[in-house]
Order: structure tokens, then sequence, then C-alpha cells
């Protein structure tokens, strides 16, 4: 599948670029999930640049009558949901760099007796304990050159959706300046969605990457 692939490819992407600016090598752990699938986590930790950086990977099955997405199309059937996707959180001990997030997801869900639904989301974001104006322009640059390619609008709604889901209602604050996050992606079709998937994936790693580099 080459959702799968892309999946392979972002992670190894990931890994690669936070190696190159650090000294240590991600400790790599394969798993399995008895009730299906499986995965692989990746974790760096006391390095010369990053605290803590993991990069991991999830495959997983599961079938249950819990409510999901497709609950008025399945009735009370059975129904199976697939997922799986990379996931990267990155922070450093040194307070001139950023913590980010980056996670990209596919999920299809069968409905018992009915067709299945597939859906893609994810996003990333940025959080830094002393913000630079370069640094947040050229974040958010990168996110509106992710979505350019897929419509008019594409960056202004994910970014707003992003500032809406990682808002702190107790702080009256965002956490940290945001970025992009989407879910129940699937309105051009599977080409199209997968595609602006993959280009939110593989735009991550070069401007955090940039911002370690320079800061610490």
């Amino acid at each position: 599948m080459k959702s799968n692939a892309t999946s392979a490819a972002c992670r190894t992407a990931i890994t690669t670029a936070v190696e190159g600016v650090d000294t240590v090598k991600f400790r790599r752990d394969p798993w399995d999930r008895p009730e299906g699938g499986g995965g692989e986590s990746r974790v760096l930790s006391e390095g010369s640049v990053f605290e803590r950086a993991g990069v991991s990977f999830s495959h997983v099955f599961r079938r249950e009558n819990a409510v999901l997405r497709v609950e008025s199309a399945a009735g009370n059937g059975r129904r199976s949901l697939r997922s799986h996707g990379p996931v990267a959180g990155l922070s450093s001990a040194e307070p001139l760099c950023p913590t980010t997030h980056c996670n990209v997801r596919f999920l299809v869900a069968t409905p018992g007796g009915l067709p299945p639904v597939w859906w893609f989301g994810g996003g990333f974001d940025l959080t830094p304990y002393y913000p630079f104006d370069e640094d947040v322009l050229h974040w958010h640059r990168t996110a509106r050159t992710a979505c350019a390619p897929f419509g008019r609008g594409m960056y202004e709604k994910y970014k707003a959706w992003c500032d809406r889901y990682f808002f702190l209602p107790h702080r009256n604050e965002t956490r940290g300046v945001g970025g992009l996050f989407f879910d129940d992606y699937s309105d051009q079709g599977f080409d199209h969605s997968f595609s602006f998937m993959r280009s939110v994936a593989t735009i991550f790693s070069p401007p955090i990457c940039q911002f370690w580099s320079a800061a610490c």
C-alpha cells in the first residue's frame, strides 16, 4: 500500500534529519500488537541538541462495537477499524529551540455489511519557549506551501483549525504558534487526499531542522 510506503519514508526522513543535527542516534524498538498490527518506536534521549525525540509508526487493527465516525451507517452491526501513520514529538533542553509535534494518519472503518469508509487526518504545530518572528513566519510560510497545490483557502482553513484545536481555555491562549490540523479529510477522492497528507508530512522536517541548527 502506497500510504504505508509514504509513512515509512516520512519517519525515515525525520529520523535522518534529527540525527543530522545531533550526536546521538535513535534507538529502534519494533513491536507487535496482539489484537492486530504493530509498529516501530524510535527514541533519542539526552543528545547534544535534543533532550528527547520520538518518531513512531503504528499500523493497527481492531473490531469493536464502540462508537465510530461511521455509526450512523453501521447501525448496530459490528465493524472493523484500521489505522496507521507516523507521529513525531521533539524537544530540546535548550530553551531557544522550539518543541514541535507532527502526525499524519490514514483510517479505514468497515461497517458490518457496508462498504468501507476511509479518511486522512493530522498536521503539525510549533511551541517555542522564546518565539522569534522570523521562525514563526517561516513556519507558516512552509505550511502555506504544503497546502498551496490543493485549492484556495486550504492553508487558512487548516491553520484556523489548528489554532482552535490547541487553544488552552484556562489560560485564554493557544499552545505555541500553531501550524496545520485537519481530520475527516476525503473531500476529493483518495489520490487528492493522499497527496495532501503526503505534502503535509514530507514538508515538516526542513524548517524545524533549520531552527535547531541555528539555535542549539
